[in-house]
């Protein structure tokens, strides 16, 4: 009963970064990638089924992949996350935003977008059969 109510914990964790990064997907400042990795990290305690499907996904798995072994972003998705961050600057400024909200802001902004372009780009691990899915779950 007590594993039972522990998986079903971490089931729901994982579901529910899934679901918080999936919105974060449209809604600034909610970011997608640490929910990722909290669902990454969460799903095989819960549902080995659940953490296949994200280790193999087409679209999640690849940067998941990156990030574990290589500490490395793709660089579309570096220079897509800094584009939406300038375009949710500029719809706070042409919705005449409070000076002190621009500011902060953009100091977030920077910031993050800082740490976006100094990570590596990411190498396609993946076609290359350097790694594979059950490994990365089981060391994850």
């Amino acid at each position: 009963m007590r594993d039972s109510l522990s998986r079903l914990g971490w089931r729901m964790l994982a579901y529910g970064a899934i679901g918080l990064g999936t919105a974060g997907l449209v809604v600034p400042l909610l970011p997608t990638t640490p929910f990722l990795l909290v669902a990454a990290w969460a799903a095989p305690k819960g549902s080995p089924r659940l953490a296949r499907w994200l280790w193999q996904h087409p679209r999640l798995g690849p940067s998941l992949h990156a990030w574990q072994e290589q500490r490395a972003i793709p660089r579309r998705t570096k220079q897509l996350a800094v584009a939406l961050l300038v375009l949710s600057w500029l719809v706070l400024w042409l919705g005449g935003a409070p000076g002190m909200v621009m500011g902060v802001t953009a100091a977030i902004f920077c910031c993050v977008a800082t740490f976006l372009v100094t990570r590596p780009d990411a190498t396609p691990l993946r076609e290359e059969g350097l790694i594979e899915s059950s490994d990365m779950i089981r060391r994850f």
